[in-house]
């Protein structure tokens, strides 16, 4: 299928990024939606499917180098790395648009983003995610954690919500559920926002990834 198929109003997405920016200035976090279409999204669950049938789907880790583990009891997704140059159409389209809000963010916020590392995620039905923070230990090149949800029909008793813990003023904490509908992406700092994803009822689709400050090959040397 042709990439113009995918074509945004590119003045309709700055206005978009121009929210989020603020959102996340002001807050850590952003919410926008329809970032992608129903139809896009039903096309990526699809390949993510297929890749899950074909077992190329593998189970998500903790950690890095001598530090990396698969533990269950801490998170039962599964993954599958996003290689930009060998994507169908409907991803590109959308690491586009991640490019053009890159492009935004570093002129209005000043985060010097250079690259992104990007993976096809799904949690089966009751598997979860425990609350962690997004930067690595041994490599702190995450700035932004983007995740951009795939489910169609989704409703709150289908639970799956991505958690957030937002720090408050003078000490303490406060909670904010997102629920993955299709089409939403949600921005907010690796860094500094703890999270957790709630378990589903449903299988629960994403492209989950992170805007780094540097390269990402060389994020791994």
């Amino acid at each position: 299928m042709d990439n113009s198929t995918y074509t945004q109003d590119p003045t309709e997405l700055e206005h978009a990024f121009d929210s989020l920016v603020d959102s996340l200035a002001e807050k850590g976090y952003a919410i926008m939606d329809n970032i992608m279409s129903e139809e896009e999204c039903a096309e990526v669950r699809a390949i993510i499917d297929r890749h899950e049938e074909n077992g190329r789907l593998k189970k998500a880790g903790i950690g890095t180098g001598h530090d990396y583990q698969i533990d269950r009891s801490i998170r039962g997704d599964l993954i599958r790395w996003i290689e930009p140059e060998q994507v169908a159409p409907v991803t590109q389209a959308y690491l586009a648009k991640l490019q053009q809000m890159m492009g935004y963010i570093n002129r209005t916020l000043y985060l010097s983003l250079k690259d992104s590392e990007l993976h096809y995620t799904v949690y089966p039905p009751g598997k979860f995610y425990q609350r962690h923070l997004d930067q690595l230990r041994l490599n702190d090149h995450r700035r932004l954690s983007v995740i951009c949800y795939l489910n169609d029909d989704w409703l709150p008793e289908h639970g799956g919500e991505l958690r957030l813990y937002l720090p408050e003023k003078g000490g303490g904490e406060r909670i904010k559920d997102v629920l993955p509908v299709a089409g939403r992406l949600i921005c907010f700092r690796s860094d500094l926002l703890e999270h957790e994803v709630l378990p589903a009822i449903r299988h629960r689709y994403s492209i989950t990834g992170w805007l780094l400050d540097q390269l990402a090959e060389l994020t791994h040397l």
